[in-house]
């Protein structure tokens, strides 16, 4: 699949000539389903989804997943073909349990709410802190990602 994804890339860098062709990106999906990757995506795509949030304690363990503040990302689906390219705007590091409702709703998920994104949050960085041996608690340091979806598929 990485020879399609840098296709997409060229194709991108054709539609936006005032991104430096040796500009560098990451890839990868939403989540860690094939159902979780290809809706999340499509929100994004949508306009709906303009956040992500992170554990900076697995960005610590994958610093080549880690977002960068500026930096692009070819988002795929789960089987690795492209669906857009994306632009970090802004990262924030707080605590999970001082995540506002703006951020929450930012996300563009469920209902938008905060509880709603505390509840799915919650179970995801449960599920995925334990997989990699760290531990999660109220307090552990979320990274806040804003961005910008710059080419759909």
């Amino acid at each position: 699949m990485s020879d399609v994804v840098e296709t997409f890339w060229q194709e991108f860098l054709e539609a936006r000539p005032r991104v430096p062709r040796d500009t560098p990106y990451q890839k990868w999906y939403f989540g860690n389903s094939e159902e979780m990757a290809r809706d999340l995506a499509r929100l994004v795509i949508a306009g709906q989804k303009m956040a992500t949030a992170s554990l900076v304690a697995v960005n610590k363990i994958k610093p080549h997943e880690a977002p960068i503040i500026g930096g692009y990302s070819v988002v795929t689906y789960f089987d690795g073909s492209p669906a857009c390219v994306i632009r970090t705007l802004e990262i924030c590091e707080m605590p999970f349990d001082q995540v506002d409702e703006r951020f929450a709703a930012d996300e563009g998920e469920g209902d938008l709410s905060l509880e709603w994104w505390r509840d799915a949050h919650r179970s995801y960085f449960l599920k995925e802190s334990g997989e990699l041996g760290i531990e999660f608690t109220e307090d552990s340091l979320v990274c806040c990602e804003r961005f910008v979806c710059l080419y759909p598929r």
